[in-house]
């Protein structure tokens, strides 16, 4: 057996895989909401206990790896965000597992859904554009969730290798009036402005709220409430005009972002939109504002038009990259 989890800032997949060769094969999913924990242990506790009271034995199973995608950098065997709510260390995670240290990995969330790319099905991505994938090309992966990620993808001549980032952590750069205004609004209280500020699920919240101000939702003051959820809701209902307008300048800077990582990378095998939100908006995702604003570029727009855009489909993406990378820990160690 196989443990791997994605470990969100605001929720927690764990699945459970039988190897099968090169394959892997889901047999158990635990799902939760992180903060409802106080340590990644206690994490790992609760699905041990969960798997075993509804399938007995199962959670006693002997495993031969785990592995998990971590929303934070990962350096030196511990994760390091502000997006948990509590310290993430391999050492500590192997223990409870029973784990050797070599065969339990801490991975970047975007790096472990990075990992799923070469195993994924066909009905798992949707593509945005008609541009053909570059064979062996650099991919590119981006995700908008409680934060941001980016991750690169590159061939190494045997096989795509995945290397992690902290671009979401890079200066925001508006490319139109209305992002002006949003720097300048946010530069009042915080210097300097990184690019997750806007795009991540609280950006929806800064955008209706700077641009906005004059439309106010009561639940704008419930913290129990999802402002994102609503928000995007209502945009898509077209029940709420700032609503429907927070969400087209989200999507824009989100387009803005994709394209300047192709600019640094030229990903000509193709941009991958990850992450719960893509899936949420995906209708608005379709409608061609996020294509346009890729594309648009004076210098290199027709090279930009040829890297194809894809969404990711499978909202377990980072736990199955996150398994295969640890079935590949088991076939080194």
């Amino acid at each position: 057996m196989i443990l791997a989890g994605d470990i969100g800032g605001t929720k927690t997949t764990l699945i459970l895989f039988v190897a099968e060769k090169d394959c892997l094969r889901p047999v158990y999913r635990f799902h939760a909401w992180t903060k409802d924990f106080s340590s990644v242990v206690q994490l790992v506790e609760q699905f041990r206990a969960q798997a075993e009271h509804e399938t007995p034995g199962l959670g006693k199973t002997n495993l031969l790896a785990a592995a998990f995608g971590c929303a934070g950098a990962v350096v030196d065997g511990r994760v390091f965000t502000n997006n948990l709510p509590w310290p993430v260390e391999t050492d500590a995670v192997a223990k409870v597992l029973g784990l050797d240290r070599s065969r339990t990995l801490l991975l970047n969330d975007l790096v472990a859904t990075a990992a799923s790319v070469p195993h994924l099905a066909h009905d798992s991505v949707l593509q945005l554009n008609q541009a053909i994938p570059q064979e062996r090309g650099t991919k590119a992966l981006i995700a908008a969730g409680t934060g941001l990620g980016e991750a690169l993808l590159f061939w190494d001549g045997t096989r795509y290798c995945i290397s992690p980032s902290e671009a979401s952590l890079t200066d925001f750069a508006p490319s139109n009036d209305r992002e002006f205004e949003l720097l300048r609004s946010l530069r009042q209280r915080m210097r300097p402005v990184c690019c997750e500020e806007i795009v991540s699920g609280r950006g929806f919240r800064v955008i209706h709220q700077i641009l906005f101000p004059e439309v106010h939702h009561a639940w704008f003051h419930d913290p129990a409430t999802d402002s994102a959820a609503n928000i995007t809701q209502q945009a898509l209902a077209g029940s709420c005009p700032a609503c429907v307008e927070t969400l087209q300048v989200w999507v824009e800077a989100y387009a803005a972002e994709a394209r300047n990582m192709a600019l640094r990378i030229l990903p000509f095998g193709g941009v991958y939109i990850a992450g719960g939100i893509a899936i949420k908006i995906l209708r608005k995702l379709k409608d061609g504002t996020f294509v346009r604003v890729f594309h648009d570029n004076d210098t290199l727009g027709r090279q930009l038009a040829q890297i194809p855009i894809y969404v990711l489909l499978n909202e377990d993406a980072a736990v199955f990259g996150a398994a295969y990378e640890a079935l590949a820990a088991c076939s080194v160690s």
